[in-house]
């Protein structure tokens, strides 16, 4: 997003502002890193208060353009907290990346009903309550970019993640779509964005390496996802001529899943 961009959205500030959540590392942080050297000013947000001060400082030490949050997506509230933190500090928000999620592999008939609950309050819950707090903000301002992050397991049912996963990430798109419809005559655009799985320190730390070269060998492409693309699209929605791309899903999973 240029000056003139935000120009043309009524804005005067130079620097558009975007928070991301989940972003103390991983695809949040890469998402987050990149939004920055793009020209973003950007609160990264995490349960973890310290780890997201530390990303924060280590993209921007003068605190200027870059700063780190503690957010629970689990709780409304805490939304409205942050966004008014950012509203007071930086003047206004333009972007909001529901990145933050939480995945356990555990077998089918095993997932007890407190499993299947906090999965599903990470993953859906909480995108849920960020599209309601800043979609509504946004809505009064006239624009805004919400950019949710999916997954193909929430597609094809899942290959190395729970089933609690799945449906949540299944639920994350057709949520995106309620918003969008909602949202798009006033300036605001919601998508998704559905990665297959990605080359990352979390998914080979948790995944059996064993299964993980199963489902590499799996992808047509023969590799895994790189997140750094993953974030390049989410600036990509996250502009602001980007205004007739609403409700989409942008697959990125090596082949994995067609349509």
């Amino acid at each position: 997003m240029s000056p003139r961009d935000i120009a043309a959205a009524g804005e005067g500030d130079s620097r558009p502002v975007a928070l991301v959540t989940g972003a103390a590392g991983g695809l949040g942080g890469c998402i987050a890193a990149r939004l920055y050297d793009r020209g973003h000013r950007v609160a990264l947000t995490d349960l973890d208060a310290e780890a997201a001060a530390k990303a924060a400082e280590a993209l921007d030490p003068t605190g200027e353009n870059a700063l780190g949050l503690a957010l629970d997506v689990r709780d409304k509230d805490a939304f409205v907290r942050v966004r008014d933190e950012l509203v007071a500090r930086w003047g206004v928000v333009h972007v909001l990346v529901n990145n933050a999620g939480h995945s356990k592999i555990e077998a089918l008939m095993d997932i007890t009903p407190e499993s299947f609950s906090a999965v599903v309050d990470t993953n859906l819950n909480g995108t849920f309550y960020g599209c309601q707090v800043f979609g509504q903000y946004f809505a009064e301002r006239g624009f805004g970019r919400i950019v949710n992050i999916a997954s193909l397991a929430g597609q094809n049912g899942g290959t190395a993640t729970g089933a609690h996963y799945a449906a949540a990430k299944g639920g994350v798109a057709t949520l995106t779509k309620v918003f969008a419809r909602d949202l798009g005559s006033r300036g605001v655009t919601v998508n998704a964005i559905s990665p297959g799985p990605q080359d990352l320190p979390v998914v080979r730390r948790t995944v059996d390496p064993e299964k993980l070269a199963q489902t590499e060998a799996m992808i047509p492409v023969g590799r895994l996802g790189r997140p750094e693309f993953i974030a390049d699209v989410a600036v990509l929605l996250s502009a602001a001529h980007a205004d007739t791309v609403t409700g989409a899903c942008w697959d990125v999973n090596g082949g994995l899943y067609m349509r």
